[in-house]
Formats: C-alpha cells, sequence, structure tokens
C-alpha cells in the first residue's frame, strides 16, 4: 500500500493556469498556516460540542462587529470561522488530519459569516446546559437506539419559536432529569439528520425509544405539559401493598434478584408524594420495585415490620423482614426523588468480578459486557452504569468486570493496558471488540447491542491477517480520533451485510504502533481491505453503505481500467451506439484520489447507459501526453460515433462528486422521454392505455434543470413498462394549472386502469430516479394483485 505526496492540479494551458491562479487566491483568502485546532484552542480529540464551544467563545471575542478598529479583524475571524467550519464536518475533519489544508482543495467553505448577535443568541442553543445532550448525526443513531428514553428538540438557531421555547425546556429538562434523556439537534448545523427524521418545521419535539416508532408533541409548550406528555412514556408502576400480597410481592421479586423501595405512609411523619413515587418507579425501571403501605389500614403488617412512622426503606434481595432483625435494610431521610435515586444506585451491588481460572470457561458460554480495571474499579463513579444490567437483559447479554492486576498476562494477551470494557460474543477470548466511545450510559448500550449482533474483532499482533486466505478489511486507528469513533458504528453495521464474505478488524496504532508502522500508515483512519496479496485502501465517506459499494466493486469492477490498447479498441473503435465515460488521472494527484471514490459510484449509477473507464498517466504517461491530456483529473465524455473523426466533451464543472458527473454524462444521451402538448397529454396520458410518469417543469428553473438527467435516468429504467413524459409549464400553462402543479419540478404518476384518469395523477416527492422507479413498481404490483382478486370475486 502506497502514501501518495499530493502535488495539485497539474495543469499547462495557459487559460487553466488562470483559473488556478483564482482558486489559490480565493483559497489564501480563509487559508492559515495555524494548526485547525490551535486556532480553536482544542486538542485532537475534541467532540463536537467541544469544537462548538470553543469556536463560540472565539467568535464573542474576535468577532468584527466587536472589532470595528481592527483591520486585522476579518482576516482573524474568517481563520477561525474557517477551522470551524472544517472541524465540525466528519469526512472535512478527516480529509484535513489526513492531508492537511491541502486536503481541502475542493472545500473552500469559511469565507462567510453571521453578526456578533448570531453567535451570541442564536449559536449552539443548548451547548452549556448539563441536562440536555446537544446530539450530532454519529450520536443520534447511538443514543435513539440505546434502549433509554429520549425526548429531542430539533431546533434551528434562527427561529425565534426555538428560542422562546429555550427557557422552558431547560425548566423541564431539571424537572424530568433522571426519568429520561434531554436531547437536542441543531438543525442548522444538521439540516441532513432533520431532513431524515421528517422535521419540516421548527421547533419539532419527539419522544424515541428502541423498538418503538417515534411520537411528535403536538401540545402547548409549557413545563407542565410537557412534563405530562413525557411521564405518558416512562415506565413507572407503584404498588400497593398489603398483608396479603406483602410477603409474595417481595419473594418474587427477590427471586428475580430485584429488591424493593417502600414507604409507609402513617400518621406521624412525612410520606413520599403519589408524584414523587410515580417518578421513583421510572427512574429505578428494571432495578428496583416501588410500593406503598397505608399503616392507617395496614397497622399488624406495620407493626410487624417494627414501623411506627411514616418512612421510606429499600430493602434490597435477600434482606430480612421481621421486627426483631432488618438484615440489611436501609432506611431513607430523604423525601427528594432524585436525592432516594442516587442513594439506592451506590446501595446496588457491582457486577460480577470474574476470576482468571473461569474467564475463558465463563466467556465461551455466554456474551458478556466486560469491564476491565487495574485495582480500583472506577466504574463504580458512576451509579448510572449500574442500568446496564437491566437495559441488556433482553439482548442476553451479561455484564461483569475483571481485575488485571490478578491476572496481568490475560489483559495482555487481550491488549487491554488500561481501564476499558469490552465485548465478547460467546465464543471465550477469541472474537471480541473494545468499545473506544463515551464512557456514558446510551454510548455503551449501542455499543453492546451493535458489537454482539455484529461480526468485528479487535486485532493485534497475534491474530493480524498478514497470511490469511480469506480476505480481511482493517481498519487501522487512534481511539482519540473522532473520525475513527465515527467509522466503527459503521464497520459494524457493513460486517453484518458482508457476514461470511469478508472478515472485519480494527487495529489500535497507539497501542500496536510497529504494525502499523510495517504497513506505512500515516493517518487515522486507514483503512484497508487484505486480500491475499491484494492490498485495497479505501477512500469513501464513512457510511456501511459506501463501505459495502466499496466491496463490490472490489469484486464486481464498475471501472473499466483501460490500457492504451484497450482503449484504443473499446473506446476510439467503439460500437456505433456506445458511450463512454473516461478519466485520465494520476496516483500522486490529491485532487484524483479524492474523486477516485465519486468515479465509482457514478459508474454503479450507470451501469447498463454509459461505460465508464479510467487511465493511469503515471503509467501511460506517454499515451496522456499523445492524447492531449494537460491536467488531472481529466475527464472526457465519449459520444455516440458520428461522421466526426474523433469526437470527446471535457468535463469543465466545480463540482466532481458522483451526482453532478452523473447528471452531465446522462445529459448527452438522447432523449428518451417524450415532450407532451396539451393534446397529446390528454390523448395519451389521460385517454391511453400506457402507464405514464410525468415531469412537470419551467425552463427557467434550476431545480429543473438538475432533475432533468435523474427523469431520463428514469426514463430508461422504466422503458417497456412504464412511458416517461414531460410538460413545459411556461409554454402549457392552463395543462399544468389542470393538473394542480403549485411547484417545480413535480412529479406525477399516471396509472392506466381502464377508467379515464384523473388530470391530478398521483404526485411523488422523491427524487431519486431508483426511488421513483421502486415507487411506481410498488404502485403496479398493487395494481396487478387488485386485477387477480376482482377476477376471482367474478
Amino acid at each position: 500500500m502506497g502514501v501518495w505526496l499530493y502535488k495539485g492540479d497539474c495543469v499547462r494551458d495557459l487559460k487553466k493556469i488562470i483559473v488556478c491562479v483564482l482558486m489559490v487566491y480565493m483559497a489564501i483568502l480563509v487559508e492559515t498556516d495555524q494548526d485547525f485546532y490551535s486556532l480553536l484552542g482544542v486538542s485532537k480529540t475534541a467532540s463536537s460540542r467541544e469544537i462548538r464551544q470553543a469556536f463560540k467563545k472565539l467568535a464573542l471575542k474576535l468577532h468584527p462587529d466587536k472589532n470595528p478598529n481592527n483591520p486585522s479583524a476579518h482576516g482573524d475571524f474568517l481563520k477561525i470561522n474557517r477551522a470551524y467550519e472544517v472541524l465540525k464536518d466528519e469526512d472535512l475533519r478527516k480529509k484535513y488530519d489526513k492531508y492537511g489544508e491541502k486536503g481541502l482543495a475542493d472545500n473552500q467553505g469559511g469565507g462567510q459569516y453571521e453578526s456578533w448577535n448570531y453567535y451570541r443568541y442564536d449559536f449552539g442553543i443548548y451547548d452549556d446546559d448539563p441536562e440536555i445532550i446537544t446530539l450530532d448525526r454519529r450520536e443520534f443513531d447511538a443514543a435513539v437506539n440505546s434502549g433509554e428514553l429520549w425526548f429531542v428538540n430539533f431546533y434551528s438557531p434562527g427561529c425565534s419559536h426555538c428560542h422562546d421555547l429555550a427557557p422552558t425546556w431547560r425548566d423541564f429538562a431539571k424537572e424530568v432529569d433522571g426519568l429520561l434523556r434531554i436531547g437536542a439537534v441543531n438543525c442548522g448545523d444538521d439540516r441532513m439528520l432533520c431532513r431524515m427524521k421528517g422535521v419540516n418545521s421548527y421547533p419539532s419535539l419527539f419522544i424515541f425509544r428502541s423498538g418503538m416508532a417515534a411520537v411528535k408533541y403536538h401540545g402547548d409548550r409549557s413545563k407542565e405539559d410537557l412534563v405530562s406528555f413525557a411521564m405518558q412514556h416512562v415506565r413507572s408502576t407503584v404498588t400497593e401493598l398489603w398483608t396479603g400480597n406483602f410477603v409474595n410481592s417481595i419473594q418474587t421479586a427477590f427471586a428475580a434478584g430485584i429488591g424493593w423501595l417502600i414507604t409507609f405512609c402513617s400518621k406521624g411523619g412525612d410520606c413520599l408524594t403519589t408524584q414523587t413515587r410515580l417518578r421513583l418507579s421510572g427512574m429505578l425501571d428494571g432495578l428496583v420495585n416501588v410500593g406503598w403501605i397505608d399503616c392507617a389500614t395496614q397497622d399488624n403488617l406495620c407493626k410487624s415490620l417494627d414501623i411506627t412512622t411514616s418512612t421510606t426503606a429499600y430493602f434490597p434481595p435477600g434482606a430480612t423482614l421481621n421486627n426483631k432483625e432488618q438484615s440489611g435494610v436501609l432506611f431513607l431521610n430523604s423525601l427528594d426523588a432524585k436525592e432516594i435515586y442516587l442513594e439506592i444506585m451506590n446501595h446496588l451491588p457491582d457486577f460480577e468480578l470474574l476470576s482468571a481460572d473461569t474467564l475463558e470457561d465463563r466467556l465461551a458460554h455466554h456474551r458478556w459486557l466486560l469491564f476491565f480495571h487495574f485495582g480500583k474499579n472506577q466504574n463504580s463513579n458512576d451509579p448510572e452504569l449500574k442500568k446496564l444490567k437491566a437495559l441488556l437483559k433482553n439482548e442476553h447479554i451479561q455484564i461483569g468486570r475483571f481485575d488485571c492486576l490478578s491476572a496481568p498476562d490475560i489483559c495482555s494477551n487481550l491488549y487491554v493496558f488500561q481501564s476499558c470494557l469490552a465485548v465478547f460474543k460467546g465464543q471465550g477470548t477469541k472474537e471480541y471488540e473494545i468499545h473506544h466511545g463515551k464512557k456514558i450510559l446510551y454510548d455503551i448500550l449501542a455499543f453492546a447491542k451493535e458489537s454482539v449482533n455484529s461480526h468485528v474483532t479487535t486485532l493485534g499482533p497475534q491474530n493480524f491477517p498478514s497470511s490469511e486466505k480469506e480476505p480481511w478489511l482493517v481498519d487501522f486507528f487512534a481511539p482519540w480520533c473522532p473520525p475513527c469513533r465515527a467509522l466503527l458504528p459503521e464497520l459494524r453495521k457493513a460486517s453484518k451485510h458482508l457476514y461470511g464474505q469478508l472478515k472485519f478488524g480494527t487495529l489500535d496504532c497507539t497501542v500496536h504502533e510497529g504494525l502499523c508502522n510495517m504497513y506505512n500508515i500515516k493517518a487515522y483512519p486507514t483503512t484497508v481491505v487484505f486480500n491475499q496479496s491484494n492490498i485495497h485502501e479505501y477512500e469513501g465517506h464513512h457510511s456501511a453503505e459506501q463501505i459495502l459499494e466499496f466491496i463490490e466493486d472490489l469484486t464486481n469492477p464498475s471501472v473499466v481500467s483501460l490500457t492504451p490498447s484497450t482503449f484504443n479498441e473499446l473506446v476510439k473503435q467503439r460500437k456505433h451506439d456506445e458511450v463512454w465515460m473516461v478519466d485520465f488521472y494520476s496516483p500522486w494527484c490529491h485532487p484524483c484520489q479524492i474523486l477516485m471514490p465519486e468515479w465509482k459510484r457514478m459508474a454503479r449509477s450507470l451501469t447498463g447507459l454509459i461505460n465508464v473507464g479510467s487511465v493511469d498517466c503515471q503509467q501511460y504517461h506517454s499515451f496522456c501526453a499523445q492524447e492531449n491530456v494537460q491536467q488531472y483529473p481529466e475527464i472526457r465524455f465519449f459520444p455516440q460515433k458520428s461522421n466526426k473523426a474523433y469526437e470527446y466533451h471535457s468535463y469543465n464543472g466545480w463540482n466532481r462528486d458522483a451526482y453532478s458527473l452523473r447528471s452531465w454524462g446522462l445529459g448527452f444521451l438522447p432523449q428518451v422521454s417524450i415532450d407532451l402538448t396539451p393534446q397529446t397529454f390528454s390523448e395519451k396520458v389521460l385517454q391511453g392505455k400506457n402507464h405514464w410518469v410525468v415531469d412537470f417543469y419551467a425552463p427557467w428553473c434550476g431545480p429543473c434543470q438538475n432533475f432533468a438527467p435523474e427523469f431520463e435516468l428514469l426514463a430508461r429504467m422504466i422503458k417497456g413498462k412504464v412511458k416517461a413524459g414531460k410538460v413545459d409549464c411556461q409554454a402549457y400553462a392552463q395543462t399544468c394549472q389542470r393538473a394542480g402543479i403549485r411547484a417545480y419540478p413535480t412529479v406525477k404518476f399516471y396509472p392506466y386502469e381502464r377508467a379515464k384518469r384523473n388530470t391530478w395523477g398521483e404526485q411523488i416527492d422523491v427524487r431519486d430516479a431508483k426511488e421513483i422507479a421502486a415507487l411506481i413498481y410498488k404502485k403496479l404490483e398493487m395494481l396487478q394483485n387488485q386485477g387477480k382478486r376482482n377476477k376471482d370475486e367474478l
């Protein structure tokens, strides 16, 4: 595996030199020789929240609005703004960590900023509130799938209603602290996450729990109403105990390893209120049962327990219940739910301590989440972690701990050199994964659930697949690196899809530095596929979907690697109806490296429509010079053959992503869709005997122009089953008005159902060709099944 030095775009002709000079000039406006992390005053391990907080502090101090007499204020602020725009984005942060500012040549953001008032009042509304957890895209899935109950506020910094709600949301968070998690998502920073969750107005409030559909809140935004709504989703049961059910209830719970918190209410002293009991039941759900006894009616029962006044007591499993010796019973003097909760959590037993003699056997017969410590157990400082046992019960994961000082060799062989936790997957110490996320409950829960059901293994020198015949994907990473931590859950998702085809492993380069140096690892994360003697480095985004695409491309390449001879044979001497897109590149060229995963993605989406190839101009330098290739990457489209001896079109667009390149290539293909007039729309679509999908557009509309190639792709995908047509709403306004068109572009489906069709049709709101085709085919299947049922009835 080679590590290539960045040399930038190579240009020779004067016109392109001028363009590059302008690009360099624009970049200089915000470029700095100071490290981005240093500029913001944060470490390389900083979380998204820490980066936001650091930037806000500097923004309020250095903003030009506050420094009108400082001529360098604008330039200084652009530098910190640029640093923030890069470090807040996982993909840009990865590129920066790997290549420095040179890796950001195609992303020159940070040149615009808001007023000082925006950063003072609108930026990161909840970042300083300890009870409210601001979630980014990576943290969100881990949080809502953890098993805990979450109430999340999706807001936008510029929304006045969001600011009006903020004080109430803070008071509400304090009120329900311990009952459920309160989160916030800044849709200004994470628009994609908000769109994925169907958020279309601000603020939007949703309840989330794993295995349960999200529930949107529609009530008044008062603290009382929010608390009332939240309590409807909190699992809380308070049992009234009396002589007839007391002993059986206690013994049943004790047998299951669960204790009881009981408040005794009598005429003397204060008793916990009904609301406090309900709160405690919700806070202790799955850990401790909550009940109460009315000593006025159950006098004999209270006397048998030597209870003479109102009091609250915790009876742990195994506690004795006679009035002579109440062994192990904890009497509580507080009436505050939070104080009682913390006292009981501290009183709950620690996780089981496994011994060195039985460790291998215990791990071979069950799935375990194991805490490793060296002497004193650090986890005892966080009583919240004791909820793990109850929350992971349905996953059949046992919780334990192991003291590495009792058997240092065991921990050393597992590459455990500091306090940590790991999931063991029921195969002894062979299959396990060390946790590298946050040491907080929801992150550990998400890790445990993901890890036991995935196939990612922690690697070291003893099990590294250097001579394995089976293919492996190995992620070389550092635990302090945020993009590395963001990649790990995506690897787990991908491993489930590729089980039996590809093994997945992770190697911690802070522990195994020599092994990482052996493979010339210079940046984290570096993800490599080892397939016997072949080594392939992954350069795509941190998503399971793109990892799967990368693996699919290795097994079934979508891009043809062209040599001079195959270029002449396949491209120059192509068949009359064949078309090609070719990327002329050089491996050392950084823009070429950035383009490659996008080029492969584009090629997969064009299968069967456009042939896609690439030429390595470092290997075939003379050939590229002969073809007049003057810069890298040089992208060319070779259309259907005409009378011209040698014709091609060069790509001059700014964006080199898969979508932009695909749209450009599709634009050269002959139109498959049919241009409709009012007459043909009526005759063919409304009265004809074919299924139709129609794109209503306006020539001046930018989104319409962007969508046009996608619609042509759709027309080709459904050709033979559904006809595709286009209506120009500028030329035929009345036709569009009668069809109920209120925005451009609008896509409508007109299925043939043996009756005259409604002019309004069925609107389709997605804009991806594959998704539109899937919706149409689903509708056609429904129509076919309905037709069969009608025949059966006849």
